[in-house]
């Protein structure tokens, strides 16, 4: 059994009293434990302001893509032993873990290349001078410097990879040094990645840290120039923005929380059109990928009122040939649940759903191939149609099952499916399957301002597309309302919440000097 540490101060440092265990979900073997008690939070995070920061900030855009591309390549060069541990620790298939470390490489890489081509520079200027007076010379700019604090994330248990190398890859480019907590449960994979960064000797001093466990009071020694990035349920997100130093401080916070995502047959899809293939091949993906925990999973699926027995039966046989069971097992290409506490609350879930909705696949009876008899976190894919969807006080549109689950829902109109849709309450994405350019401009754009992310896949993309599931780092991550309010990655877009936005006011000749 394997004992976790943290990394904080530049060094490692062993919790003592009552360990916290780590084990496997297909098993409930116990890999690991970790423990945090003794840790000085608020010496971790002065250390990091103070030296991490400096060293930051001292180098180009440039210098800090190379850290970037370094990391990158680290975890690639590690890349099987990594997808192991995902396997053992996290329940993922070979197919899901790789969908996470590739995740966080293939980030960092993105936003090295981003770094290069930004260059010598140290922080960014938005746009052109504005004119301020009659006069020419006297002139503002916009300038993004690098905020002079810790970026603390929190990290949820489904993604410890990526979730680290998203959030890293924007904060360390823009030049503020991280803090990682990830989810306790799943840390082997983020604990693995850490060491191998600190083995390699890529990152200053202060640079990166590590909380391998509870949390002690971290986010109370927060500072006004702090940051503080959460992924996780809505519950959680509510206490920390109430956290004093967010209130008193004003500490800048992200969240991305629950998020009721959609999928949509256009009116116009054709039964066995490459449209309509698309559509199933990514509806089927999302509700067993991850064994559906995932933030991006398809929790809705509204489909024209004439189609919805076709989509059932198409969806239904998909998912009848998925095998349950230990990843480890030959044929098995859905694991199980993440923890415990995620099996007792999709249960309830399921059950909530059920009381209102007609169950079609899935009836809460499971046989994991590769398993001892009574072990693992397991749940069948499960598929409700829900044959009223405008009915009030639906659990389907208010409550999230994080879990191998959707619903099939019917609608009757372009203008019926977007307020079906916005009932989620605000969403990371959601996605149109369509061709017709009407109806894809009145459901596109009347769901867009519910959500982050909006995925439009037409007949021409269709072998295109990775699915809306796949984050990229080109486009922005987060959500309003339910989805936490967030904002992540998105290219540049992602280091301006690392940054503080200053307007630089004076003579043109000297701005042009000092910001150049």
């Amino acid at each position: 059994m394997q004992l976790l540490t943290s990394y904080v101060e530049g060094a490692w440092f062993q919790g003592k009293g009552k360990a916290s265990q780590l084990v496997n979900p297909a098993t409930e073997e116990v890999l690991a434990e970790t423990s945090t008690e003794g840790l000085d939070f608020a010496k971790a995070l002065a250390f990091a302001r103070d030296k991490g920061g400096p060293a930051l900030r001292a180098l180009s855009f440039a210098g800090r893509s190379e850290l970037l591309r370094a990391m990158s390549r680290v975890i690639h060069k590690n890349r099987d032993a990594l997808l192991d541990l995902a396997m053992a620790n996290g329940g993922n298939t070979r197919s899901d873990a790789k969908f996470d470390i590739d995740g966080a490489s293939g980030t960092l890489a993105f936003y090295a290349d981003l770094g290069k081509e930004l260059g010598d520079r140290r922080f960014l200027v938005e746009g052109e001078p504005a004119q301020l007076s009659r006069g020419p010379r006297y002139v503002g700019h916009h300038v993004l410097l690098p905020r002079r604090g810790v970026a603390l994330h929190v990290n949820a248990f489904n993604f410890p990879a990526w979730g680290l190398g998203e959030k890293a890859a924007c904060a360390l480019l823009a030049g503020m040094p991280i803090v990682v907590k990830p989810a306790t449960a799943t840390a082997l994979v983020t604990f693995r990645i850490v060491e191998l960064f600190v083995e390699a000797n890529i990152l200053p001093p202060g640079a990166l840290s590590l909380i391998s466990g509870a949390p002690g009071n971290m986010t109370e020694q927060l500072t006004g120039e702090d940051v503080l990035s959460f992924t996780g349920g809505g519950s959680t997100a509510t206490t920390l923005r109430g956290q004093t130093p967010v209130v008193r401080d004003s500490v800048r916070v992200n969240i991305e929380a629950d998020s009721l995502n959609a999928a949509i047959l256009g009116p116009d899809a054709e039964i066995g059109s490459d449209t309509y293939g698309t559509f199933i091949r990514d509806v089927t993906r999302d509700i067993t990928q991850k064994t559906g925990q995932k933030c991006t999973a398809i929790r809705r699926i509204f489909v024209p009122t004439q189609h919805l027995e076709q989509v059932e039966a198409d969806i239904s046989e998909r998912l009848a040939d998925v095998v349950v069971g230990n990843p480890t097992t030959e044929g098995v290409t859905m694991g199980p649940l993440a923890t415990a506490t995620q099996l007792r609350d999709i249960r309830a879930g399921l059950e909530r759903l059920a009381a209102e909705s007609k169950r079609v696949v899935g009836d809460g009876k499971v046989a994991p191939r590769g398993v001892p008899d009574g072990k693992g976190y397991f749940v069948p894919p499960t598929l409700f149609v829900q044959h009223e969807p405008n009915k009030s006080g639906l659990a389907v549109h208010e409550h999230e099952v994080f879990g191998p689950a959707s619903t099939l829902m019917p609608y009757d109109s372009n203008e019926s499916v977007v307020a079906l849709c916005r009932r989620g309450g605000g969403g990371l994405v959601s996605s149109l399957y369509a061709d017709d350019r009407k109806a894809i401009r009145e459901i596109a754009l009347g769901i867009a301002s519910a959500h982050g992310r909006v995925a439009i896949t037409s007949a021409k993309i269709a072998d295109q597309t990775p699915g809306p599931g796949t984050v990229l780092p080109q486009s922005i991550h987060g959500g309003p309302g339910r989805a936490g309010g967030g904002e992540e990655l998105g290219g540049l877009r992602g280091l301006a919440f690392y940054s503080q936005r200053t307007a630089i006011q004076g003579d043109r000749a000297i701005l042009d000097a000092i910001l150049a």
